[in-house]
């Protein structure tokens, strides 16, 4: 059993969002925000299910947890994504100078990194990597699913 201080634990739970995401057809990524240990935000992609381009996990699991800290700044709080974040998600994660952010598998095509890799708040880690194999298989079996 994982234990709950663990990269790996918390992006379990981002991977559950994703599978959310994924059973309801919506490109499988999944995200939470964590602030002492526990999850104060969590989202999953539903941009079709809302016909919203800015429903992305990252953008509805720091809504949630800026709601809960009462603040529109996270600097002591860990964002877990399945997927590197695009360029818009990075950017709200500077506005809102997230303290570390914890991503799953590269996004070569729409990852912020090939587009502007120092969009993150200067004071945030970025960790890549973490269950890579486990994020991107769900994102796979997705686009195998739909050709």
């Amino acid at each position: 059993m994982l234990s709950i201080h663990t990269d790996e634990y918390f992006m379990r739970q981002a991977l559950l969002q994703a599978e959310r995401a994924f059973e309801e057809e919506e490109v499988p990524i999944g995200a939470v925000v964590v602030c002492n240990y526990r999850i104060i935000g969590k989202g999953y992609n539903q941009t079709e299910r809302l016909q919203d381009p800015t429903a992305h996990a990252e953008m509805l699991a720091l809504t949630a947890a800026c709601d809960h800290m009462g603040s529109k700044y996270l600097p002591d709080c860990t964002l877990f994504v399945t997927v590197e974040p695009c360029a818009m998600c990075a950017g709200a994660l500077r506005w809102a100078q997230v303290g570390r952010v914890v991503y799953g598998t590269t996004e070569p095509k729409t990852g912020f990194q090939r587009y502007a890799p120092s969009l993150l708040h200067p004071r945030s880690e970025l960790v890549g990597g973490v269950l890579a194999e486990d994020c991107a298989a769900l994102m796979q079996a997705f686009f195998q699913r739909r050709r």
